[in-house]
């Protein structure tokens, strides 16, 4: 790396610059497996993390509670979020470094949220599986952070109404079934956004779960519509996956791009809201 800026996804040889570097800034290693069913997250990290990596809990720490009118995983409390940093070790200034064991959107949604407000981080592109040298086992008690509480910025963040407002170029990171309505596994309404169109964030990823190359992000979203001088706007279930659209376009080079944080399960939980079907936006 070139930049004292991290880019969104790095992979295990700028990591290990990072870490080498980590005398000038502190960096912290922040475990974020998840998935919904259960299958991986806490226990996982304890079998075998990163050295020195702490583990972050995507349900309680990186989202409220879930309701109706703000979505299965809103944001959560500005200073809620910071205690949970704290907790973690995060320091204000530092570096960090998080990544998960599936396909980076647990990750992604940590990243996604701290570089909103500011901070230098980046998803370890490959996660755990990526990293080259021995795992730790057990859990990691890190000393205090001091990292404050910052409130979430608008300019990183679009509500149900600017959505509607249809202003913007609406991306769904939903699997094509669900944006097309043929299932809905979780959500009150199957469908999608009238006008969105489908980048599912798996399309992102290469073999061995890998992201693209920046060029060929750029290429996947220009093909898609996506200019840079337009705004932006991604959701997916509950704000998650979206995370993962959102980092692959600015690690593409697009700037104006917002996260729609209650996503699909906010939108389709008003009766009042259109819905659309099909394969078309």
């Amino acid at each position: 790396m070139t930049s004292a800026a991290l880019a969104p996804i790095i992979d295990v040889a700028d990591l290990h610059e990072v870490l080498e570097t980590a005398g000038t800034r502190p960096v912290h290693l922040l475990d974020v497996r998840w998935a919904l069913d259960g299958s991986t997250g806490r226990h996982a990290y304890l079998e075998g993390h990163l050295p020195g990596a702490v583990y972050i809990d995507l349900d309680t720490e990186l989202a409220a509670p879930a309701s109706a009118e703000a979505g299965r995983h809103p944001l959560p409390d500005p200073e809620a979020f910071a205690a949970s940093l704290r907790r973690a070790g995060v320091k204000d200034g530092s570096i960090v470094v998080a990544y998960d064991d599936t396909n980076g959107s647990p990750a992604g949604r940590l990243v996604w949220m701290l570089r909103a407000l500011g901070h230098d981080a980046a998803v370890l592109d490959g996660g755990v599986d990526a990293w080259d040298g021995p795992l730790e086992t057990g859990e990691i008690r890190a000393e205090p952070g001091d990292v404050p509480a910052r409130a979430w910025p608008a300019a990183q963040i679009a509500t149900a109404d600017e959505v509607a407002v249809g202003e913007a170029l609406i991306i769904d990171a939903r699997a094509p079934e669900r944006y097309r309505g043929e299932i809905e596994p979780i959500d009150p309404r199957a469908g999608h956004i009238p006008g969105a169109v489908n980048l599912p964030f798996t399309g992102n990823l290469s073999e061995g779960a890998r992201f693209l190359g920046p060029e060929e992000l750029r290429e996947r979203f220009e093909a898609a519509g996506v200019r840079p001088d337009q705004d932006t706007i991604v959701y997916c279930g509950s704000g998650v996956t979206a995370t993962h659209d959102v980092l692959a376009l600015q690690q593409a080079g697009y700037t104006k791009v917002r996260l729609f944080p209650g996503s699909w399960s906010q939108w389709s939980a008003d009766a009042s809201l259109p819905i659309a079907t099909g394969p078309n936006p």
